[in-house]
């Protein structure tokens, strides 16, 4: 009975030491934490799995120590070697994630000048996804080993790593393929956070990127999610890969008698009384000159896609509100052309089947041949014998 009382009160001892080593140390790394931000954040983040991976290591050295031999000592012992591993995973992880959390918050990407830091972001997010990942594995692999069946079949394992490996890529080949593709996007600055894209027709931001697909927050709010393999085998827009700043038109169509200077101008004072105008390019030209109209295109640039499109649509409205109440003449219009003689009258027909020369016809086209065709007709329209002998006469006698 001495020899149980001693163990629990080593166990109760060792944990209660642990739990007050651990909140000593936290109390000292808040206080550090008032001008440090390492340690405010270490101070918030590994406190519990700080705190469960001392207690537990506590626990298992005691039992170790001070309890002697009991049933199930072997099966306890065996359990808090596996708690200590998963707690200490949980630490190392923790870690991690707070140093990459104050690689983020330095650089920042809410400011106009972000393309490095989106840059950083993207690798960053994409290494902590990878780095969780890692320890998972490494921490499971290291509970495992500490079986005895599972060591002894280790060298059986290796052995046939070889053709486990094949048959796991082959069964995981598009799940792979995404993988590497992600690993490459992290890296090749193809795409990154915050990016603005156009893909599959739709004009978006690029809102995450893990290692097997990538989220594209659209415009309206939707959101398009497709597979990482989809950025490094089809073609897509960047159009912040290099900067933000970007270029648009606003097309109108007017009337050929359109005076063009005027509207430049007008574009002018729309562009420089704008705030959403980067004071880079604004510019007017005709584009097109067919169908009876003439085609203008305003170009114009902003610092970001957003402004860009409140820009030309501000431009689209602006000229043609100008126009309609300055140039009003200058709107397109359909022209049509009526023949019509002097007197607005149009001229009659001058023969019955209009086309055909009258020097073609013997008995119609003008007035000498309309005779001729009324004495061959006749009023009831059968010829007089008299009449057409001496037609007939007539005409040989010419």
């Amino acid at each position: 009975m001495s020899s149980v009382l001693t163990a629990v009160l080593g166990v109760t001892g060792a944990a209660v030491v642990a739990l007050g080593f651990v909140e000593a140390a936290h109390w000292a790394m808040t206080r550090i934490g008032r001008r440090s931000a390492l340690a405010a954040e270490l101070a918030t983040t590994m406190h519990r799995p700080f705190l469960l991976t001392v207690t537990l290591f506590a626990i298992q050295q005691a039992i170790r120590v001070v309890a002697g031999e009991f049933p199930g000592r072997a099966g306890v012992v065996h359990l808090l070697v596996l708690l200590c591993i998963g707690s200490f995973g949980w630490l190392v992880a923790a870690l991690l994630l707070v140093l990459e959390d104050l690689t983020l918050a330095r650089w920042r990407t809410d400011v106009p000048d972000n393309l490095r830091r989106r840059r950083i972001k993207t690798q960053v997010v994409m290494l902590r996804r990878v780095t969780v990942a890692a320890i998972v594995v490494l921490t499971i692999g290291v509970m495992l080993m500490t079986f005895p069946g599972i060591r002894a079949l280790g060298a059986s394992v290796l052995a046939s790593a070889g053709l486990v490996s094949v048959i796991a890529a082959l069964a995981a080949q598009s799940t792979l393929g995404n993988v590497f593709a992600g690993l490459q996007l992290a890296f090749s600055d193809a795409i990154r956070v915050d990016d603005v894209v156009v893909v599959e027709q739709e004009w978006g931001r690029i809102e995450e990127i893990t290692l097997t697909y990538v989220a594209v927050q659209i415009w309206d709010d939707r959101r398009l999610i497709l597979p990482t393999s989809y950025f490094t085998t089809k073609p897509f827009q960047n159009w912040t890969r290099s900067s933000s700043a970007v270029l648009g038109t606003a097309e109108i169509d007017v009337d050929w008698s359109t005076p063009i200077e005027p509207l430049r101008a007008e574009l002018r004072r729309v562009c420089e009384g704008s705030e959403l105008w980067d004071e880079r390019v604004c510019v007017l030209q005709v584009t097109e000159a067919t169908g009876g109209m003439i085609r203008l295109r305003a170009l114009v640039s902003a610092a970001d896609a957003g402004a860009l499109w409140d820009l030309r649509c501000l431009v689209r409205e602006r000229l043609v509100a100008w126009m309609w109440e300055n140039q009003r003449g200058g709107l397109p219009r359909m022209r049509t052309q009526l023949d019509e003689s002097d007197d607005g009258v149009a001229p009659m027909r001058q023969s019955r089947r209009p086309g055909v020369s009258p020097d073609a016809r013997v008995f119609s086209g003008s007035d000498d041949a309309e005779a001729r065709g009324a004495a061959f007709g006749g009023a009831d329209g059968h010829g007089d014998a008299v009449s057409a002998a001496a037609a007939v006469s007539g005409l040989s006698g010419r």
